[in-house]
């Protein structure tokens, strides 16, 4: 879970970088997908008992409040 939940920050930060809208939409529609993965995991964890559901449901959140910001800038970015 760590290594899928570094890979969000990292490609906004490498996207950010870029100097093409192309690119920088790339490396957040990544980071977008890389996101789901982590919300992916964070299911897997709570139906095994191994996530208590308030983090669970905390996690989730802030996912889906990240999922819409990530959108907001790939679409910003066409």
């Amino acid at each position: 879970f760590q290594t899928e939940s570094l890979t969000v920050p990292i490609n906004i930060a490498e996207g950010s970088a870029k100097f093409s809208k192309p690119d920088r939409r790339n490396y957040f529609t990544t980071a977008r997908g890389s996101l789901f993965e982590c919300i992916a995991i964070l299911e897997i964890m709570h139906a095994e008992g191994k996530l208590g559901a308030t983090t669970y449901l905390e996690l989730t959140g802030l996912g889906e409040e990240l999922s819409k910001m990530l959108y907001a800038m790939v679409k910003n970015l066409q």
